[in-house]
């Protein structure tokens, strides 16, 4: 490829969040993301936009449709609460859909373009903390180039509070669980697509275990730890599997396989997408 990709990547994070996020990681989850981007497109052009703000940062550098694909980072942002930044956020994405430039959203990303075409988000009585496990291919999504390589099951990094509850006119429901029904969607709206996962194929094992030191008053109230020494192992050990992830011992105590620790499995719905989708409608725009 002698141009290289121009991606936009939109954080939703407040700032309080992106400090503490900096603080145990290093980076933002868009920066993560962009990190992530990186090492699988070298040489990609990459911005940063914060449309929930106000500011210099809340416009892209760049119309919408210069970009080869817009990316939606997850964050503590509730779709459903009525506040003057998640307005803004939603107006976004609606633009992005109407720009025609492919889009790619997780966790939070997924909620936003759900609610911006329609759809309905809201609190999960469960959480998903750590991983997403067995999630499962739905009838469409078997065929769906976003799938392409997951096995019939797989497990999937992810940890999150709110889900999707109703799917927008034009979505395609690809996969899903026992705690959240909608793992992974398309979205078809204007002259956008969109495709998009609940869990994180951009993170790495050691940003999971950060989120769930953050998070640990979360997981006490959840009642899947029941304290925070408890917190602290499963964290230890994931930090341990992101350092070696060819240990046996840590895959077996941690019940998870080649999908959770091999980086291209890890990553392969980014992977598919900017193979499958993204790739092929730069080249139709010339």
């Amino acid at each position: 490829m002698d141009t290289p990709l121009r991606l936009l990547v939109a954080e939703s994070e407040s700032a309080e969040a992106r400090a503490a996020r900096r603080a145990t990681v290093g980076r933002t989850s868009g920066e993560s993301y962009i990190a992530t981007l990186r090492s699988i497109a070298p040489g990609a052009v990459c911005d940063i936009v914060r449309p929930h703000e106000i500011g210099a940062e809340a416009t892209p550098p760049h119309a919408l449709g210069d970009y080869d694909a817009v990316f939606l980072s997850g964050s503590p942002m509730h779709v459903y609460e009525d506040t003057s930044e998640t307005r803004r956020q939603l107006a976004f994405m609606r633009a992005v859909f109407a720009s025609g430039t492919p889009s790619f959203g997780s966790c939070a990303g997924l909620q936003v373009a759900v609610a911006a075409a329609g759809g309905t988000v809201g609190k999960a009585a469960r959480h998903e903390i750590g991983f997403a496990r067995r999630i499962t291919a739905t009838a469409t999504g078997q065929g769906h180039p976003l799938l392409s390589g997951r096995p019939a099951s797989w497990d999937a990094l992810s940890i999150h509070s709110d889900r999707v509850e109703t799917l927008p006119p034009g979505a395609s429901l690809l996969a899903g669980n026992a705690i959240c029904p909608v793992q992974a969607v398309e979205i078809r709206l204007d002259r956008g697509i969109f495709w998009g996962v609940q869990y994180h194929p951009e993170l790495t094992l050691a940003e999971i275990a950060a989120a769930m030191r953050r998070q640990s008053d979360d997981l006490l109230q959840q009642g899947v730890a029941r304290d925070e020494d408890e917190v602290e192992h499963q964290a230890a050990l994931l930090d341990a599997l992101d350092e070696a992830p060819v240990r046996r011992d840590l895959k077996w105590r941690l019940g998870v396989n080649d999908e959770i620790t091999e980086t291209a499995r890890r990553q392969r719905e980014l992977r598919n997408f900017l193979e499958r989708l993204v790739l092929p409608v730069r080249a139709s725009r010339g």
